[in-house]
């Protein structure tokens, strides 16, 4: 009984027996999930990577960049770093991939006169630099062409961030525009080249990307999650709203998460993480306390002990046997040191001793667990607004299970540990904790998504098709939007200044009428309402309006 003004749910049920789909698909920054597909959106990375980037404090970013430099001498640029780790894939890992895709160029120059005194070994350089150029998973082009304008472009593009690389190669480059895009010759041979070509840009990114550069670029680790760019910081309130307001638009029912079975770390480890954007100064001075310490540890390098570092701090506390696994698996991904293809058992032993070490130093440890104990507060603060604006934003929403708790979970596959499932039927039948710092298991995170929950699923046309997103007026370290004029939601985004220097006179305006906040049960009269007062028992509010209200 939805509105669909524009037969999404027609198409749909006609392309999927009325089943709800949603496509694993990564969207890079800026790219968009093709209209015309029978879907109703992607399971979510974009959306968590967007809400993720609210609680990035922009301030963070030449400090927490300065501090990686300096701690490991490494200078470059993300960009750098993407396309080195996608080079070194393609030279490695990749290999047989890009010499079947040249035998099939070479095999169609061949067959046309005009493209025939293509070299070999010009063409194979000019797609390693295609494909390491390449900044999304696959353009959609179709085999005998031709392709739209947005394949054409993303095409287009990597042709040029290829010439500026290989210049001498602009030859090569412009044979492979014209094989790429089907502009020249036809057959099965060509439209099996564009095929395969697109085939082979998923596998560059996935393994150039995420299972290499991710773990190489650390300067913040929490942004280097699936679907993101680590050269991206911080996510304004204003492009938060537009980006929601779009969602609700074309998307209204994509799914939303924040945790799922292939994140790098769990949402509430990259909540903790994002803090460290808000005080810079101060883990920089613990960062450079740490390394000293350490050094009579033997590191076996700085990258991995700066890692090491952020780990810590994100899942704390955790087992030596946890943060060895975690160790192992990044720098193995990484690849700079040791692989999965090629282990170095020297450096692999090496870095164990170290972490260990550092696990058994009971300095470097009670520094780190005093850093951790400064940042709960705001932490706590932090994981409850996340989850809270994920499960009211535009979009399905998805909770992982386990992520109903404290969630301090790593990659896979500490990421896959079983959930005790008893334990929290158990703890539904407690009410919230009134203090958060006497909630160690997480009740008050279990209690926000079973009434927000219940609320989605009493009112689903506040949330979904026909629902509306607008704007609330707030104080900038924090966020606030309307959904359907019937619910409010105000959650914190600067919880770690909050913490230090409290609310002060900041307000949000809220629409005329009577407000009850449904996690605390009190009530509120539209106009502005102290911060302070709204969010004093409870870090966030959700504030539904009461019935009878003029909406």
């Amino acid at each position: 009984g939805l509105a669909d003004p524009g037969g999404y749910l027609d198409r749909l049920a006609q392309a999927s027996s009325g089943a709800w789909v949603v496509v694993e698909k990564i969207l890079e920054p800026g790219e968009e999930l093709p209209a015309s597909w029978s879907t109703a959106g992607t399971t979510g990375y974009d959306a968590l990577n967007r809400l993720l980037r609210l609680f990035v404090d922009p301030a963070g970013e030449q400090p927490l960049t300065d501090l990686w430099a300096a701690t490991t001498g490494e200078g470059a640029g993300y960009d750098q770093v993407d396309g080195s780790a996608k080079r070194q894939v393609l030279s490695e890992v990749l290999v047989a991939e890009v010499e079947r895709l040249t035998d099939l160029a070479m095999r169609i120059c061949r067959s046309d006169v005009a493209l025939r005194d293509t070299t070999r070994r010009g063409l194979r350089e000019a797609f390693v630099e295609v494909l390491a150029a390449f900044e999304v998973y696959r353009a959609y082009l179709p085999p005998a062409g031709p392709a739209d304008d947005v394949a054409r472009t993303q095409v287009e593009h990597a042709l040029d961030l290829a010439a500026q690389a290989i210049p001498h190669r602009r030859t090569e480059l412009a044979t492979l525009r014209i094989l790429i895009l089907a502009k020249g010759p036809t057959g099965p041979d060509a439209e099996e080249f564009v095929t395969r070509f697109q085939q082979t840009c998923g596998p560059v990114m996935a393994k150039g990307v995420e299972d290499t550069a991710f773990y190489r670029y650390l300067r913040l680790s929490a942004l280097c999650e699936v679907g993101g760019d680590p050269s991206q910081w911080a996510l304004t309130v204003s492009a938060w709203h537009d980006s929601c307001q779009a969602q609700q638009r074309d998307w209204p029912t994509t799914m939303t998460t924040v945790s799922t079975h292939d994140t790098k770390r769990s949402e509430d480890v990259r909540a903790r993480l994002a803090l460290l954007s808000q005080c810079p100064t101060e883990w920089g001075e613990l960062v450079v306390r740490l390394s000293v310490g350490a050094a009579e540890h033997h590191p076996p390098d700085r990258a991995a002990a700066q890692l090491l570092w952020q780990t810590l701090v994100g899942a704390w506390p955790l087992s030596a046997d946890r943060a060895v696994a975690y160790l192992e698996k990044a720098t193995r991904e990484a690849k700079r040191h040791t692989s999965w293809v090629d282990p170095d058992v020297a450096y692999d032993q090496a870095l164990e001793s170290f972490v260990r070490a550092v696990l058994a130093d009971q300095s470097l440890t009670g520094q780190l667990a005093a850093f951790v104990d400064r940042l709960d507060p705001a932490w706590r603060a932090t994981s409850l607004a996340q989850k809270l604006v994920q499960l009211t934003m535009p979009g399905v929403a998805d909770t992982y299970q386990g992520s109903e708790l404290w969630d301090l979970s790593l990659v896979d596959p500490d990421n896959r540990r079983p959930v005790d499932f008893a334990l929290r039927a158990e703890l539904l039948k407690r009410p919230a904790p009134v203090s958060l710092a006497a909630d160690p298991q997480g009740v008050s995170k279990l209690h926000l998504v079973r009434t927000t929950l219940r609320l989605r699923r009493d009112h689903p046309e506040w949330f979904v098709h026909g629902a509306t997103y607008l704007p609330l007026a707030c104080s900038p370290d924090a966020l606030a939007f309307l959904r359907s004029d019937h619910v409010a939601v105000v959650a914190p985004l600067r919880s770690l200044r909050v913490q230090l220097q409290g609310w002060g006179a900041a307000s949000v305006l809220l629409p005329p009428g009577r407000w009850q906040e449904q996690l605390t049960g009190a009530t509120y009269d539209g106009g502005d309402v102290l911060l302070a007062e709204l969010l004093g028992a409870f870090p966030v509010a959700l504030l539904v309006a009461e019935a009878g209200a003029d909406r």
